[in-house]
């Protein structure tokens, strides 16, 4: 068996991303999920690029502030304390706008914990 109780301000950023990112899931040593907590800034975005997986389902969830996901349907809004599922093969780009007044902390769970991550370009 095995516990771990982490505080994430101790864990420090994964470098080169375009928002903090503190690797949860790496420091636990998880294998099966990634679990990632992020803080965005006004103007930021949380992936690298706009994505999808082919497996990997994706779960958001805003302790606070009001997220941004860009969709090929249309741009949806996840305000704090509310849950943002991501089926596989659902393009989306999380981001926080240049005009909020607040940064967006938000847990993000990945499971399985597999690199099957796509550019999407929405002209295509």
């Amino acid at each position: 068996m095995g516990y771990h109780v982490i505080d994430p301000d101790t864990v420090e950023p994964t470098p080169d991303r375009p928002c903090v990112q503190r690797a949860l899931g790496d420091v636990a040593g998880l294998e099966n999920v990634a679990l990632n907590l992020y803080e965005v800034e006004p103007g930021e975005q949380i992936p690298l690029a706009y994505h999808y997986h082919d497996d990997q389902e994706e779960v958001f969830y805003v302790e606070s502030g009001e997220l941004h996901v860009e969709t090929p349907e249309g741009e949806k809004v996840v305000p704090e304390d509310n849950v943002l599922v991501v089926e596989p093969d659902s393009p989306q780009r999380a981001f926080v706008p240049d005009a909020a007044e607040e940064t967006v902390r938000t847990l993000v769970l990945g499971a399985p914990s597999v690199d099957d991550v796509h550019a999407y370009d929405p002209e295509s």
